[in-house]
């Protein structure tokens, strides 16, 4: 069975630093993101999606920030509810429409 380790922000930030400061004394970025990532215990492609994203959050990679995400999520959120809304209305207004059209008949 395959747990999903959680690391805290402050691991993350920190691993992500290091990558970026010890980065040139290396080959290539990769073998630096190894190196870091046996230290404090995840996975290399762990780190890799870390310091992916906060290249994108940097402005140093192209591609979506994790702010720019949030408030993606947000809004497909908002959209959501606002369709929900909108069909429980679009259903009561024809109910109330047949009960009114039922009342005239009488």
């Amino acid at each position: 069975m395959n747990k999903r380790a959680r690391y805290s922000p402050e691991v993350r930030e920190r691993a992500v630093r290091l990558v970026f400061e010890h980065e040139s004394e290396y080959d290539s970025q990769w073998a630096a993101i190894g190196s870091v990532a046996s230290k404090i215990g995840c996975t290399a492609e762990t780190l890799r999606k870390w310091v992916r994203q906060a290249e994108h959050d940097r402005g140093r990679r192209d591609g979506t920030t994790t702010s720019d995400r949030e408030r993606l999520k947000e809004l497909e959120r908002e959209n959501r509810e606002l369709k929900r809304a909108n069909e429980i209305l679009r259903t009561a207004s024809a109910y109330f429409a047949q009960a009114e059209l039922d009342r005239r008949r009488k």
